[in-house]
Protein backbone atom coordinates (compact mmCIF):
# COMPACT_ATOMS: atom_id res chain seq x y z
CA UNK A 1 0.00 0.00 0.00
CA UNK A 2 1.16 3.51 -0.85
CA UNK A 3 2.44 5.65 2.01
CA UNK A 4 1.64 9.35 2.05
CA UNK A 5 3.63 12.35 3.21
CA UNK A 6 2.10 15.80 3.65
CA UNK A 7 4.49 18.53 2.49
CA UNK A 8 4.93 22.28 2.24
CA UNK A 9 7.19 23.55 -0.53
CA UNK A 10 8.56 27.10 -0.35
CA UNK A 11 7.93 28.91 -3.63
CA UNK A 12 8.76 32.30 -5.15
CA UNK A 13 6.16 34.65 -3.71
CA UNK A 14 2.88 34.82 -5.67
CA UNK A 15 0.59 35.76 -2.83
CA UNK A 16 1.67 32.63 -0.96
CA UNK A 17 5.05 31.74 0.49
CA UNK A 18 4.57 28.00 0.22
CA UNK A 19 2.23 25.55 -1.47
CA UNK A 20 0.88 22.32 -0.10
CA UNK A 21 2.14 19.14 -1.70
CA UNK A 22 1.66 15.41 -1.17
CA UNK A 23 3.97 12.52 -1.82
CA UNK A 24 2.59 9.02 -2.34
CA UNK A 25 5.28 6.35 -2.05
CA UNK A 26 4.90 2.74 -3.22
CA UNK A 27 5.24 -0.11 -0.76
CA UNK A 28 8.74 -0.97 -2.02
CA UNK A 29 11.56 1.19 -3.34
CA UNK A 30 10.39 3.53 -6.11
CA UNK A 31 11.87 3.06 -9.58
CA UNK A 32 11.01 6.59 -10.65
CA UNK A 33 9.08 9.68 -9.63
CA UNK A 34 6.01 11.23 -11.26
CA UNK A 35 5.26 14.92 -10.69
CA UNK A 36 1.51 14.92 -11.29
CA UNK A 37 0.15 18.47 -11.65
CA UNK A 38 -3.54 19.21 -11.21
CA UNK A 39 -6.11 20.52 -13.67
CA UNK A 40 -7.50 24.04 -13.99
CA UNK A 41 -10.66 23.75 -11.93
CA UNK A 42 -9.58 21.93 -8.79
CA UNK A 43 -6.49 21.69 -6.56
CA UNK A 44 -4.28 18.67 -5.96
CA UNK A 45 -6.90 17.29 -3.54
CA UNK A 46 -9.59 16.78 -6.19
CA UNK A 47 -11.36 13.42 -5.99
CA UNK A 48 -9.57 12.22 -9.13
CA UNK A 49 -6.10 13.23 -7.95
CA UNK A 50 -6.68 11.77 -4.48
CA UNK A 51 -7.73 8.42 -5.93
CA UNK A 52 -5.29 8.23 -8.84
CA UNK A 53 -2.05 9.12 -7.05
CA UNK A 54 -1.80 6.14 -4.65
CA UNK A 55 -2.98 3.72 -7.34
CA UNK A 56 -0.27 4.90 -9.73
CA UNK A 57 2.32 4.78 -6.95
CA UNK A 58 1.51 1.16 -6.15
CA UNK A 59 0.92 -0.13 -9.68
CA UNK A 60 3.92 1.56 -11.31
CA UNK A 61 6.29 1.63 -8.30
CA UNK A 62 6.59 5.39 -8.72
CA UNK A 63 6.85 8.07 -6.08
CA UNK A 64 4.00 10.43 -7.00
CA UNK A 65 4.36 14.11 -6.13
CA UNK A 66 1.33 16.40 -6.23
CA UNK A 67 1.26 20.12 -5.49
CA UNK A 68 -0.94 23.19 -5.71
CA UNK A 69 -0.26 26.01 -8.08
CA UNK A 70 -0.43 29.35 -6.24
CA UNK A 71 -4.04 30.09 -7.28
CA UNK A 72 -5.10 26.61 -6.19
CA UNK A 73 -3.34 27.09 -2.86
CA UNK A 74 -5.38 30.26 -2.35
CA UNK A 75 -8.55 28.37 -3.30
CA UNK A 76 -7.77 25.65 -0.78
CA UNK A 77 -7.16 28.17 1.99
CA UNK A 78 -10.22 30.33 1.31
CA UNK A 79 -12.73 27.86 -0.22
CA UNK A 80 -13.12 30.30 -3.12
CA UNK A 81 -12.99 29.84 -6.88
CA UNK A 82 -10.12 31.44 -8.76
CA UNK A 83 -8.93 31.20 -12.36
CA UNK A 84 -5.43 29.88 -13.12
CA UNK A 85 -2.60 32.39 -13.32
CA UNK A 86 -0.93 33.05 -16.69
CA UNK A 87 1.30 30.31 -18.03
CA UNK A 88 4.62 31.78 -16.89
CA UNK A 89 3.37 32.23 -13.31
CA UNK A 90 2.24 28.59 -13.27
CA UNK A 91 5.65 27.54 -14.56
CA UNK A 92 7.44 29.29 -11.70
CA UNK A 93 5.63 27.10 -9.16
CA UNK A 94 5.91 23.99 -11.31
CA UNK A 95 9.64 24.45 -11.82
CA UNK A 96 10.18 24.90 -8.08
CA UNK A 97 8.41 21.61 -7.39
CA UNK A 98 10.41 19.82 -10.08
CA UNK A 99 13.63 21.01 -8.46
CA UNK A 100 12.41 19.94 -5.01
CA UNK A 101 11.68 16.52 -6.50
CA UNK A 102 15.13 16.22 -8.07
CA UNK A 103 16.69 17.12 -4.73
CA UNK A 104 14.60 14.51 -2.91
CA UNK A 105 15.11 11.77 -5.52
CA UNK A 106 18.39 12.64 -7.26
CA UNK A 107 19.01 9.19 -8.73
CA UNK A 108 15.51 8.37 -10.02
CA UNK A 109 14.12 9.11 -13.48
CA UNK A 110 11.61 11.97 -13.33
CA UNK A 111 8.33 11.93 -15.23
CA UNK A 112 6.30 15.10 -15.65
CA UNK A 113 2.71 15.62 -16.66
CA UNK A 114 -0.59 15.44 -14.86
CA UNK A 115 -4.24 16.28 -15.31
CA UNK A 116 -5.33 18.53 -18.18
CA UNK A 117 -3.86 22.02 -17.57
CA UNK A 118 -1.07 20.66 -15.37
CA UNK A 119 -0.03 18.17 -18.02
CA UNK A 120 0.00 20.83 -20.70
CA UNK A 121 2.16 23.15 -18.57
CA UNK A 122 4.61 20.30 -18.01
CA UNK A 123 4.77 19.68 -21.76
CA UNK A 124 5.40 23.34 -22.52
CA UNK A 125 8.26 23.33 -20.03
CA UNK A 126 9.68 20.12 -21.51
CA UNK A 127 9.56 21.73 -24.96
CA UNK A 128 11.74 24.52 -23.54
CA UNK A 129 14.33 22.01 -22.28
CA UNK A 130 13.18 21.54 -18.67
CA UNK A 131 14.84 18.18 -17.85
CA UNK A 132 12.35 15.31 -17.72
CA UNK A 133 12.64 11.63 -18.60
CA UNK A 134 9.08 11.31 -19.82
CA UNK A 135 5.57 12.78 -19.74
CA UNK A 136 2.29 11.17 -18.69
CA UNK A 137 -0.89 13.06 -19.56
CA UNK A 138 -4.11 12.30 -17.70
CA UNK A 139 -6.42 13.86 -20.25
CA UNK A 140 -4.42 16.24 -22.46
CA UNK A 141 -6.52 19.37 -23.28
CA UNK A 142 -6.00 19.22 -27.04
CA UNK A 143 -8.45 22.05 -27.74
CA UNK A 144 -11.11 24.12 -25.94
CA UNK A 145 -14.58 22.54 -25.75
CA UNK A 146 -16.39 22.98 -29.05
CA UNK A 147 -13.36 24.57 -30.72
CA UNK A 148 -11.40 21.74 -32.36
CA UNK A 149 -9.77 24.20 -34.73
CA UNK A 150 -7.77 25.70 -31.83
CA UNK A 151 -5.27 22.91 -31.34
CA UNK A 152 -2.79 23.15 -28.48
CA UNK A 153 -0.02 21.37 -30.34
CA UNK A 154 2.29 24.21 -31.36
CA UNK A 155 5.08 22.86 -29.14
CA UNK A 156 4.68 19.17 -30.03
CA UNK A 157 7.58 19.14 -32.56
CA UNK A 158 9.95 19.92 -29.67
CA UNK A 159 8.78 17.03 -27.46
CA UNK A 160 11.44 14.40 -28.10
CA UNK A 161 10.95 12.15 -25.06
CA UNK A 162 8.82 9.15 -24.08
CA UNK A 163 5.17 10.09 -23.57
CA UNK A 164 1.91 8.44 -22.58
CA UNK A 165 -1.45 10.03 -23.38
CA UNK A 166 -4.41 8.66 -21.41
CA UNK A 167 -7.61 9.94 -22.99
CA UNK A 168 -11.32 9.17 -22.69
CA UNK A 169 -13.15 8.63 -25.95
CA UNK A 170 -15.90 11.04 -24.78
CA UNK A 171 -13.42 13.80 -23.90
CA UNK A 172 -14.84 17.13 -25.09
CA UNK A 173 -11.34 18.64 -24.95
CA UNK A 174 -9.61 16.02 -27.10
CA UNK A 175 -11.14 14.76 -30.33
CA UNK A 176 -9.26 11.50 -30.88
CA UNK A 177 -9.49 11.94 -34.65
CA UNK A 178 -7.38 15.07 -34.18
CA UNK A 179 -5.12 13.74 -31.45
CA UNK A 180 -3.96 10.64 -33.33
CA UNK A 181 -2.43 12.54 -36.29
CA UNK A 182 -0.90 15.06 -33.88
CA UNK A 183 0.86 12.19 -32.10
CA UNK A 184 2.05 10.71 -35.40
CA UNK A 185 3.87 13.99 -36.10
CA UNK A 186 5.86 13.86 -32.84
CA UNK A 187 9.65 13.41 -33.05
CA UNK A 188 9.32 10.19 -31.02
CA UNK A 189 6.46 7.70 -31.02
CA UNK A 190 4.07 8.35 -28.12
CA UNK A 191 1.80 5.80 -26.47
CA UNK A 192 -1.96 6.42 -26.49
CA UNK A 193 -4.26 4.59 -24.08
CA UNK A 194 -7.96 5.20 -24.69
CA UNK A 195 -10.34 4.77 -21.77
CA UNK A 196 -13.55 3.51 -23.33
CA UNK A 197 -16.51 5.66 -22.37
CA UNK A 198 -14.41 8.13 -20.40
CA UNK A 199 -14.95 11.89 -20.47
CA UNK A 200 -12.31 14.53 -19.67
CA UNK A 201 -12.40 13.48 -16.02
CA UNK A 202 -12.47 9.77 -16.96
CA UNK A 203 -16.04 9.45 -15.68
CA UNK A 204 -17.96 6.71 -17.48
CA UNK A 205 -21.69 6.29 -17.94
CA UNK A 206 -23.50 3.88 -15.64
CA UNK A 207 -24.60 1.78 -18.59
CA UNK A 208 -20.94 0.95 -19.23
CA UNK A 209 -21.12 -1.46 -16.31
CA UNK A 210 -17.78 -0.22 -14.97
CA UNK A 211 -17.16 1.43 -11.63
CA UNK A 212 -14.97 4.52 -11.11
CA UNK A 213 -12.54 2.30 -9.20
CA UNK A 214 -12.16 -0.03 -12.18
CA UNK A 215 -11.40 2.93 -14.45
CA UNK A 216 -8.79 4.23 -12.02
CA UNK A 217 -7.19 0.78 -11.85
CA UNK A 218 -7.07 0.73 -15.67
CA UNK A 219 -5.32 4.10 -15.71
CA UNK A 220 -2.79 3.01 -13.09
CA UNK A 221 -2.10 -0.22 -14.96
CA UNK A 222 -1.52 1.69 -18.20
CA UNK A 223 0.99 3.98 -16.46
CA UNK A 224 2.74 0.92 -14.99
CA UNK A 225 2.99 -0.79 -18.40
CA UNK A 226 4.33 2.37 -20.03
CA UNK A 227 6.89 3.11 -17.31
CA UNK A 228 8.22 -0.46 -17.39
CA UNK A 229 8.98 -0.01 -21.11
CA UNK A 230 9.94 3.66 -21.22
CA UNK A 231 11.83 4.85 -18.15
CA UNK A 232 15.64 4.84 -18.26
CA UNK A 233 17.07 1.58 -17.01
CA UNK A 234 13.72 -0.25 -16.89
CA UNK A 235 13.17 -1.52 -20.43
CA UNK A 236 16.10 -3.90 -20.06
CA UNK A 237 15.07 -5.03 -16.56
Amino acid sequence: MAKREELKIVVPHQGVEHVAARLDLPGGDPVGVYVMAHGAGAPMTSDFMEAAAPRIADAAALAVVRFNYAYAEKMSRTSSRLPPEPRRALEVIHRTVLQWTRDRFPHLPLVGGGKSLGGRIASLMAAEAEPMDGLVFLGYPLHPPGKPEKLRTEHFPKLDLPMLFLQGDRDALADLDLLRPALEALPRKAALHVVAGGDHSFSVLKRSGRTPEEVLDEIASAVADWSAKSLPGRSQA
